[in-house]
């Protein structure tokens, strides 16, 4: 069965959520598929479907992404993922978002565009809570940056570009016509450590949700 998905993914584009590995060091240094960068005022997000990647809306309001920004292939935020999250929070009731992963990724050169591969080595994450669902976020280096190859762990990294990733996210879904209202939350900042651990459960998470999909696809083809 897996042969044959990656005899089919050579002849098609794989989809990047399902048809791309994590990475064969994962979660050590992961895969992750990029769909916006810096600056970008559209906010782009894979179809989930079809695997291409879509204009999902205008930025709402006047808060860009400081960094490139994706997420990890083969992962999904499930169970496992919402369970970590309440251990460390102490926090209830609180649900995977139903996404992959998401990724910010550092980088000393400039990543012009999305809808590409890269990969990178996670340093850190945000623990974030968006309206009840978890919703980390995974800090990554890019994987033989010169100048952040000595970033082994998010502490490395300087604290005033750290807070500048936070508050984008703290504040990007702040209406000011509603200023009482804030769906986001990032009761936690973690490390490496952490970070290989949130890794690892959107990874069985993944498994529990899609494990079959590779058994699924070969049994189409026998039943055409």
């Amino acid at each position: 069965v897996q042969k044959m998905f990656e005899l089919f993914g050579r002849i098609t584009k794989p989809h990047p959520w399902h048809g791309i590995t994590a990475g064969d060091d994962a979660p050590n240094a992961v895969t992750c598929f990029i769909e916006s960068v810096p600056g970008d005022a559209i906010k782009y997000e894979i179809n989930k479907k079809n695997g291409y990647l879509m204009v999902d809306r205008p930025q709402k309001f006047s808060s860009l992404c400081p960094t490139v920004y994706g997420f990890i292939p083969q992962t999904y935020c499930g169970i496992e993922t919402a369970k970590l999250c309440m251990e460390a929070t102490k926090l209830e009731n609180v649900i995977g978002d139903g996404d992959p992963l998401d990724c910010c990724v550092l980088s000393t050169r400039t990543i012009t565009h999305g809808d590409l591969i890269l990969t990178a080595v996670p340093i850190g994450g945000f623990r974030m809570i968006d309206n009840g669902e978890a919703d980390d976020k995974i800090i990554c280096v890019v994987q033989g940056d010169s100048v952040m190859k000595e970033w082994n762990d998010l502490k490395d990294a300087p604290a005033a570009y750290v807070d500048m990733i936070r508050h984008y996210f703290l504040t990007y879904k702040l209406n000011p016509s509603q200023p009482d209202e804030h769906p986001v939350s990032i009761p936690q900042v973690y490390g490496r450590e952490e970070a290989l651990k949130v890794i690892a459960a959107s990874q069985t998470d993944y498994a529990k949700k899609y494990g079959n999909l590779q058994r699924e696809f070969a049994q189409a083809v026998v039943d055409a």
